[in-house]
């Protein structure tokens, strides 16, 4: 059977032992996913009890900079030592980080181990993604990867939510220790059900661009975070951290254009396609993020909320985001077309910000929540598409690069815009409150903390909560003009029609909360492939169809058990009718006269208890393969590739795949089958 460059494949897993592996890799993203959001509404608690105003940001930069530069690394170190023993250890460093999270007795403290809680959840949601390929057949992808999507969807929704209530009935620590005992039966439930798989090409890590763009963006979100408030504009550190972030962007782009296999390709740049869905999704992530860190404080300071009701009024946001990412989903899988969405998103998220600038503590329910409704509005329209037109345009060689560039735009854009944020809202609010505190009488003590300020009486604290509006609502018109620039780049974006693999992975959740995903282009093509693939499973008579074009004269179980033989003897060097009924949990019956079935037909030979295919049974596989290959051509036409060797890549992994789905056919019914 043809199998030139074929990875080594998974161990065959029965479906208890499918679901088992899945829910351990659903934990995994919902872990990593909910830290990203839940620290939110805890905020203003934690700045109480540790102090540090100042640094409050940084609670969450730290953890998106550390996973931005997790996600990149983790993927290919999967590829290197196997993706399950990645998955573990990322595991362990998020639980270790989430222990000292909660026992942390200074920001600084807090801090440290929340970028120690990034690099760990940056492992797991990229990881998570890589292990559906190991556990999950193919045909049934797509339905696994969709909701492992929506696990990460709805996760984002709850994130503040669930912290408030952490916050409010237990203590702000909670909102870290509750990953501990989940953790650990995630831990336990990976050993023991997913399997270790390695990619047999051994991947070139591009080490130096890693650390150079991980020290170049810490610089610049320190000099964006200390200047104004712990050092002057115009101090020899700020200047420093500025000068040196530049020169360290610019070694990364000299590196990039020389190692083998960058992180970051440069020449994805050429293509106006991937530089302006990069530009939309840094500005997502900045405005998403900047906004659900700093609408809590608002919300607590200003409005006397507690720190549940805090998460729940985000939630316009997160359910605005939720309907325009799944209607501008399905209409771009029913059409084709994309480019209205980022450029009416990015007008909607101008108008949202804009309105939030104008709130003040007079503001009604009513009308903080439309503002906050349009803001998530114009965030899931502008969302959505980009992954989508990046995969749509780039060569299959850099599929994986571009896939995982455009996460990471939005990853970093998140933590610049949660930093950018906290300088505005320190710098405006160490200018205003001091006036306030002297106006009303407030100590100082008392104004730090949102609880014991809205003990006081109402017109004593009146100047405090203007300060606090006032110095929140400056930074949501200081970012209008940057949705006004993402504007004016959507103008800019190339409509290139979609291909209709494109389009089956369009009302994806996971794709339109930004997820991040693999940078393997064979796990980005079998994505791609999901939806069509699906219908395999579904459609008996379009398998029955594709058999009889192969021309093979063997039935279906026939097939099946030559499929499993050839399967099995690549994982263990033999087949075994037991080990391969134990997997499918079939009663053993019916596959010995299965396979005694083949034998006779001279399709397969017995040696003891081993099996093993015979030159007949090669070739009828091998005709099978060719069908499942022209068939998967088919769902591939309009891809279109001029690049010799791009084509030449793509080939061998759809070759690889129509392998896989010989191998991975439907088990014969559990009736025993005749001999």
């Amino acid at each position: 059977m043809t199998e030139a460059s074929v990875e080594s494949p998974p161990k065959a897993l029965s479906r208890r032992q499918i679901n088992i592996a899945f829910i351990a890799i659903m934990l995994g993203m919902l872990l990593a996913a909910l830290d990203q959001t839940i620290v939110s509404t805890a905020l203003p608690t934690i700045v109480t009890d540790l102090g540090g105003a100042g640094h409050m940001a940084w609670v969450v930069t730290s953890y998106m900079l550390a996973e931005a530069v997790s996600t990149v690394l983790s993927g290919k170190l999967g590829d290197l030592f196997g993706r399950k023993r990645v998955f573990q250890a990322s595991a362990v460093i998020f639980l270790a980080g989430s222990v000292v999270a909660g026992a942390s007795t200074s920001m600084v403290m807090l801090i440290a181990a929340r970028a120690f809680q990034g690099i760990g959840g940056g492992g797991l949601m990229v990881t998570a993604m890589a292990l559906i390929a190991d556990v999950i057949p193919l045909r049934e992808r797509g339905k696994y990867q969709g909701a492992l999507g929506a696990v990460f969807g709805v996760t984002t929704v709850l994130g503040p939510t669930l912290g408030g209530l952490f916050t409010d009935h237990a203590s702000w620590r909670w909102c870290f220790y509750v990953n501990v005992p989940v953790g650990i039966i995630m831990i336990g439930v990976v050993a023991s059900a997913i399997p270790q798989v390695r990619a047999a090409a051994r991947p070139v890590i591009d080490y130096a661009g890693i650390a150079l763009v991980a020290l170049a963006s810490c610089a610049l979100v320190l000099a964006l975070e200390w200047g104004g408030s712990e050092y002057a504009w115009g101090s020899a550190m700020i200047i420093g951290l500025f000068v040196g972030s530049v020169v360290l962007y610019v070694a990364f782009v000299l590196v990039e254009l020389r190692v083998e296999e960058p992180m970051l390709p440069m020449s994805l740049f050429r293509q106006p396609v991937f530089t302006v869905c990069s530009i939309l999704s840094f500005i997502v992530g900045f405005a998403m993020m900047g906004a659900m860190t700093y609408l809590p404080t608002y919300v607590q300071y200003v409005n006397g909320s507690s720190a549940t009701m805090s998460g729940v009024r985000t939630l316009p946001m997160v359910v605005g985001l939720l309907i325009t990412s799944m209607i501008s989903g399905n209409v771009i899988s029913t059409t084709g077309r994309y480019k209205v969405f980022p450029v009416a998103g990015m007008l909607v998220m101008a108008l949202g910000l804009f309105l939030m600038s104008t709130m003040d503590r007079h503001t009604s329910v009513f009308l903080m929540s439309v503002y906050i409704f349009l803001l998530g509005l114009g965030l899931g329209l502008a969302m959505q598409v980009l992954t989508i037109a990046v995969q749509n345009t780039v060569s299959y060689n850099q599929l994986g690069t571009a896939t995982s560039g455009v996460t990471f735009f939005r990853t970093i854009g998140g933590s610049f815009g949660t930093a950018i944020f906290g300088t505005l809202y320190t710098s405006q609010l160490d200018d205003k409150l001091p006036n306030a505190l002297a106006d009303s009488g407030v100590p100082a003590q008392v104004a730090n903390s949102a609880s014991a300020l809205w003990k006081l009486p109402a017109t004593q604290i009146a100047p405090v909560l203007d300060a606090y509006s006032d110095s929140i609502t400056f930074v949501f018109q200081w970012v209008v003009p940057v949705a006004v620039i993402g504007f004016i780049a959507a103008c800019f974006l190339k409509e290139v029609p979609l291909r209709d693999t494109a389009r089956a992975g369009a009302s994806d959740m996971g794709e339109g909360f930004g997820a991040p995903d693999s940078s393997d282009r064979v796990a980005q093509l079998e994505r791609a492939l999901a939806a069509p693939m699906s219908k395999l499973k579904d459609d008996p008579a379009l398998r029955q169809k594709l058999h009889a074009a192969s021309g093979s004269g063997i039935e279906g179980g026939q097939a099946w058990a030559l499929g499993q033989i050839h399967w099995y003897g690549r994982i263990q060097g033999e087949a075994s009718p037991a080990a391969i009924a134990e997997t499918h949990r079939l009663p053993p019956e019916v596959l010995e006269a299965l396979f005694a079935d083949v034998v006779e037909a001279g399709y397969a030979e017995r040696d003891g208890d081993a099996l093993r295919l015979t030159a007949a049974g090669t070739t009828e596989l091998d005709r099978l393969h060719d069908s499942w290959r022209r068939w998967l051509d088919t769902q591939l036409q309009d891809w279109n590739l001029s690049d010799p060797e791009d084509q030449a890549l793509l080939d061998q992994a759809v070759n690889n795949i129509a392998t896989r789905l010989v191998n991975e056919s439907e088990p014969p019914p559990r009736e025993p089958v005749s001999a």
